[in-house]
């Protein structure tokens, strides 16, 4: 048999070891988030700058939430997934508290009870505690199911009844806040990682069967408003002066860019047309200003994110590791899926930002942490022990850290 050339490039790309995939991967997923965020920024500025009302307070808030995000993302990277995760009943109770004062202490905004307030008390910030529960659900469901998975399906067990009461209070808070979105996407991780981890279809499939029906009886009932953005979208253009007023904006905007759009800041839908342009709908804007070749260069950037965060996750040593991964991974692609899928007019209407790109600090805050903790997975991988070393040789190097030392 005649002999194959194989090039010397292809065959170290094969020969490389976990270590050495898990460094390439988290170096690539980190250069892809800077790109994204970057982007999200100079975008953001483009869109909410106005010189008559706020000039660029929307982006001076938001470096200043990035700068934060930074911060904590890299915590979660230093501290790392493991020892966060042996907190996650901890994170998930403070989250469960957070969305009872979101629901219960503070009004509505556009209907729904998402926010704290935090400027009532002085405090120049609002928080948004559903975002820190896609933290905590993530942590929770990768440490109980990693600890847990050879009696996954024994649903009846006390234990299993105790998982699930947790994971349905906190998911159950959402959607009495009236965040369905969040509701939807919060309940499709948690699917997502108990498949992984070995949970039977029907056990899945059953509840949604029989739980959907009752969800869009409920929606019909007691909230038509509802209702209507979620049917509107169907056909835009014969309720585009109500319901569907967002979204017909939406598509003109996206259809007026054509493929390389009408300019940098030269947006005319941004301009008191189409609400919520610097949050929800910011791609709409992008497809507008900078064409549908720009759009289709953040839907790559997602999609290349998405591909290095899987093989991070799919990479690591542990199960944890694993579920870990799946659960950031998911939670940060089915959010740009729904966005793009709202502003593109693919799905109903609903309020759910662009990762890394669209205008508000929890969420953004939200994503960095997922991303210092699939970095924290890599570290891991690449080198076992790495958070331990780490963190013992940060506190060699602070005096009131030392063991036995008084602060």
């Amino acid at each position: 048999m005649q002999n194959i050339y194989i090039p010397e490039q292809i065959l170290e790309q094969y020969n490389q070891t976990p270590a050495e995939k898990s460094i390439f991967y988290a170096c690539a997923m980190l250069i892809t988030v800077t790109f994204i965020l970057l982007f999200g920024l100079t975008m953001l500025y483009s869109t909410s700058y106005d010189p008559a009302y706020y000039g660029a307070a929307y982006f001076k808030k938001q470096l200043q939430w990035a700068a934060a995000g930074l911060v904590i993302g890299i915590a979660a990277f230093v501290i790392g997934h493991k020892q966060l995760a042996e907190m996650s009943i901890g994170f998930m109770l403070l989250a469960i508290f957070l969305l009872l004062i979101a629901d219960f202490c503070f009004p509505a905004v556009h209907g729904a009870h998402r926010w704290i307030k935090l400027n009532r008390l002085g405090i120049p910030a609002n928080i948004q505690p559903s975002e820190l529960a896609k933290i905590a659900l993530a942590l929770y469901l990768s440490k109980y199911c990693a600890d847990n998975m050879r009696y996954i399906n024994e649903i009846f067990t006390l234990k299993n009844f105790i998982f699930l009461g947790v994971c349905g209070t906190l998911i159950g808070l959402v959607l009495a806040g009236k965040d369905l979105g969040t509701t939807l996407l919060l309940l499709a991780v948690t699917a997502i990682v108990l498949f992984v981890t070995g949970l039977r279809l029907r056990w899945l499939i059953y509840p949604a069967l029989l739980f959907t029906p009752l969800l869009f009886w409920v929606i019909k009932r007691f909230d038509p408003e509802r209702l209507s953005r979620l049917t509107s979208f169907v056909n835009p253009e014969a309720c585009r002066s109500e319901s569907g007023y967002q979204l017909w904006n939406s598509l003109l905007a996206l259809g007026s860019g054509s493929w390389c759009g009408i300019g940098f800041g030269e947006s005319r839908l941004k301009a008191k047309y189409l609400p919520e342009a610097h949050t929800d709908f910011i791609l709409s804007i992008v497809g507008e200003e900078l064409g549908l070749l720009a759009l289709s260069l953040v839907i790559f950037a997602y999609l290349a994110f998405a591909w290095f965060a899987l093989k991070i996750s799919l990479n690591s040593r542990t199960r944890q590791g694993t579920l870990l991964g799946l659960a950031l991974t998911s939670t940060i692609i089915l959010q740009a899926i729904i966005n793009i899928g709202v502003v593109s007019g693919a799905f109903p209407t609903k309020g759910m930002p662009a990762p890394f790109i669209s205008y508000g600090g929890s969420n953004l805050v939200m994503v960095l942490i997922a991303t210092g903790l699939l970095m924290s997975i890599a570290a891991e991988t690449a080198s076992r022990g790495f958070h331990t070393e780490l963190l013992e040789s940060i506190k060699a190097r602070i005096p009131f850290l030392k063991t036995g030392k008084p602060l």
